[in-house]
């Protein structure tokens, strides 16, 4: 967790034995939702404590995840970035 304050990190939220890759945040702000890309699992945590809500087991090599719905109306190709 990164202060956009101060610029500082304030904390560092774990994943066991994970490899947290692209994700996104839902749109109520709540949950961070990664892929783990090197542990075929999707990770999601409580954006309030850093807490692991859930590892979600998938297929080999997740890449970036979808996470709607958010602001804006069309993708550029990228995790997050929308217009």
């Amino acid at each position: 967790m990164i202060s956009f304050r101060t610029h500082r990190v304030l904390t560092t939220w774990q994943i066991p034995h994970g490899s947290p890759d692209m994700g996104g945040v839902s749109a109520d702000g709540k949950v961070l939702w990664l892929s783990g890309r090197y542990s075929h699992e999707v990770y999601a945590i409580d954006t309030a404590n850093g807490h692991l809500l859930a590892r979600i087991p998938v297929g080999a090599g997740p890449h970036g995840l979808s996470v709607w719905p958010q602001p804006g109306r069309h993708s550029l190709g990228h995790t997050g970035i929308l217009r």
